[in-house]
C-alpha cells in the first residue's frame, strides 16, 4: 500500500477504533485492555499481519512523553489535596526510596542472569523501577476496585508522583553509559535541581493556570478545554527549560488545580479523561508497532526469569523498606506490594539507551517489553481477587457510584454512595429513624424493584433495595456499613 497522508489516517483511524471496540470484549473476557492495544500494535506491525513498517524510536519517545504528560495530569486533576494529604509521606518515600531500592535490586539480578554488565543491569532496572500511573489510574478507576482505608490514594498517589524518580535514574544511567566523564557524583545536583525545580514550578505554574481561567472570560465556552491542552505541555516544557523534572511538575500543577477554585473544573476532569484515554491507545499502539516479536522471542526464558524478581523480590523489598517507617499492616503492604504494576512508561524510558546508542540497548528493550507484558497480564488481572484474598476490598454493597454527574460546587465536600442491602439483610422490616446512622449522613433516595421513592424518617427498607446516601467524608463509609448491617 503507497504511503500517503490519507492512508495513515485511514490505517490511525481503524486501529483507533479497533482498539476500543475490541476493548468491550476482552474486558468481559477478562483480559486487561492495555495488553490489548499492545496486542493490536504488535498485529498491525512488520512481523504482524498488518506488515506497517514502523522503526523510529524518536517517534514513540516524543508520543510517549506527550501521552505521559496528559496522562499524569488527567490522574493529578482528579485527585483531591485531602486524599492525598493522609498518604503523602508513605507515597513519597516510595516514590524515592522504594523506587531506588527496586532498581538496584532488579539491576544486580539482571546482570547476575542476563548477558549485561553491572551498569547495564543497572540501567534496566531504573527503566522498571517505577509502578505506570497509566496502568494503576486505569485499573483502579475502570474496574471499580474499592479498597479499605487509605489504600487506593496511596496507590494513585505512588503511581503518579514515582516516575519522575525512575525518569532521573533512567537519564543519569543513560548519560553515564554513554557520556566520557560523567561519573555518579554528577547525579546529586541533577537530583535536586530536577526534584526541587519541578515541584516549584508545578506549585508555581498550577496556580497560575487557575488564575488565568478563572480571570480570562473566553466568549466560547468550548476553548477552555482546548487552552488547557496548550498550558499543559507548556507546564512540561518550560520546567524541562529550566532544568526541573516535567512530569514532576504536571501532576503536581494538576493537584494545585484540583485544591483550588477553577471555573469548569468538572467538565475539564471529564475532557481530560477521555484525552487520557486517547493517550493511553496512542502510546500503547505505537510501542505495539515500535517492538518486534521475533526479537522478543529470544528474551522469554531471562525476560520472564526477571519479570518474577521484580514482581515477588524486587517490589516487596522496596515496599517493606518505605513503609516500615509508617504503621502498616503485612497484609496492606502484600496487596501494595502486588499494584506494582509496570505499562508503557518503561517501555517509552528504554527507548532513550536505544536512542543514546548505548550498548545492549536492544537487549534491554526486548526485555522491558516482556516484563511489562508479564506484569499486565499477571497484575492487573488479578487485583481485584488479591484484594479480597487480603480482606482489603469494600463490600459489594458500599461502593462509590457516579449515577449522579452534577455539576458541584468546588466547596462541596460531600460523597453520594450507592448502598445495596443484601438478601436477608438485618435491617429488613426497620424503619429509617430506627437506624443508628451517622447524624450528617442521609438516605436520598431509594430504588425498589426500579421504582424509586423519596424517604423519610418512618420509611421501611427491604431486602435488595438500593440507596442512595449521600455522606460528609469517607470516614463515614464505615459507620453507615455498620448501621446497614453489611460487613
Amino acid at each position: 500500500m503507497q504511503i500517503t497522508i490519507e492512508n495513515v489516517l485511514l490505517v490511525g483511524s481503524l486501529l483507533l477504533i479497533f482498539s476500543i471496540l475490541a476493548s468491550k470484549t476482552a474486558g468481559r473476557a477478562g483480559i486487561p485492555v492495555l495488553l490489548l492495544f499492545l496486542g493490536v500494535g504488535m498485529l498491525a506491525g512488520t512481523d504482524g499481519i498488518g506488515n506497517i513498517a514502523f522503526d523510529d524510536p524518536g517517534m514513540t519517545q516524543f508520543l510517549g512523553i506527550v501521552s505521559l504528560t496528559y496522562i499524569l495530569f488527567s490522574g493529578g486533576l482528579d485527585t483531591k489535596w485531602e486524599s492525598i494529604k493522609p498518604v503523602l509521606k508513605p507515597g513519597l518515600v516510595l516514590s524515592t526510596l522504594g523506587v531506588l531500592l527496586t532498581a538496584v535490586s532488579v539491576g544486580l539480578f539482571a546482570s547476575w542472569v542476563a548477558d549485561l554488565s553491572w551498569k547495564e543491569g543497572l540501567l534496566l532496572g531504573a527503566i522498571v523501577s517505577s509502578t505506570d500511573a497509566a496502568a494503576v489510574f486505569s485499573i483502579l478507576r475502570s474496574k471499580s476496585i474499592g479498597l479499605k482505608g487509605n489504600l487506593r490514594p496511596l496507590l494513585e498517589f505512588e503511581s503518579g508522583s514515582n516516575d519522575p524518580m525512575a525518569f532521573f535514574l533512567t537519564i543519569g544511567m543513560t548519560s553515564w553509559l554513554s557520556l566520557e566523564g560523567f561519573t555518579p557524583v554528577d547525579l546529586v545536583p541533577m537530583f535536586l535541581k530536577q526534584m526541587v525545580f519541578g515541584a516549584a514550578a508545578g506549585f508555581l505554574l498550577g496556580k497560575g493556570i487557575v488564575f488565568l481561567i478563572n480571570k480570562i472570560h473566553l466568549e466560547y465556552e468550548g476553548l477552555y478545554p482546548v487552552l488547557m491542552l496548550g498550558l499543559v505541555v507548556s507546564v512540561y516544557s518550560l520546567t524541562d527549560l529550566i532544568g526541573g523534572n516535567g512530569f514532576l511538575a504536571v501532576y503536581l500543577s494538576a493537584i494545585t488545580m484540583n485544591q483550588s477554585r477553577m471555573l469548569h473544573h468538572k467538565s475539564l476532569i471529564r475532557f481530560f479523561d477521555g484525552i487520557a484515554w486517547l493517550m493511553q491507545i496512542v502510546m500503547f499502539l505505537t510501542l505495539g508497532l515500535l517492538v518486534y516479536p521475533t526479537q522478543v522471542w529470544p528474551v522469554i526464558g531471562v525476560g520472564f526469569v526477571i519479570a518474577m524478581f521484580l514482581i515477588l523480590v524486587a517490589r516487596p523489598l522496596g515496599v517493606w523498606a518505605s513503609l516500615s517507617f509508617f504503621k502498616y499492616k503485612n497484609r496492606e503492604k502484600l496487596f501494595v506490594s502486588w499494584v506494582g504494576l509496570r505499562g508503557a512508561v518503561p517501555i517509552v524510558f528504554a527507548t532513550f539507551p536505544l536512542i543514546a546508542g548505548v550498548d545492549q540497548s536492544n537487549l534491554i528493550f526486548n526485555i522491558v517489553f516482556f516484563i511489562v507484558i508479564a506484569s499486565v497480564a499477571l497484575q492487573a488481572t488479578t487485583l481485584a481477587k488479591v484484594a479480597k484474598w487480603l480482606h482489603l476490598a469494600v463490600p459489594e454493597g458500599l461502593k462509590r457510584k457516579s449515577l449522579l454527574d452534577l455539576e458541584l460546587s468546588d466547596d462541596f465536600k460531600n460523597a453520594l454512595v450507592e448502598v445495596v442491602l443484601p438478601q436477608e439483610s438485618p435491617v429488613h422490616g426497620k424503619q429509617i429513624l430506627e437506624l443508628n446512622f451517622p447524624k450528617t449522613s442521609l438516605i436520598v433516595l431509594v430504588n425498589r424493584n426500579n421504582k424509586f421513592i423519596t424517604p423519610n424518617g418512618a420509611t421501611e427498607l427491604k431486602s435488595g433495595d438500593k440507596l442512595m446516601v449521600m455522606i460528609n467524608s469517607g470516614s463515614e463509609e464505615s459507620l453507615v456499613r455498620n448501621a446497614l448491617g453489611i460487613e
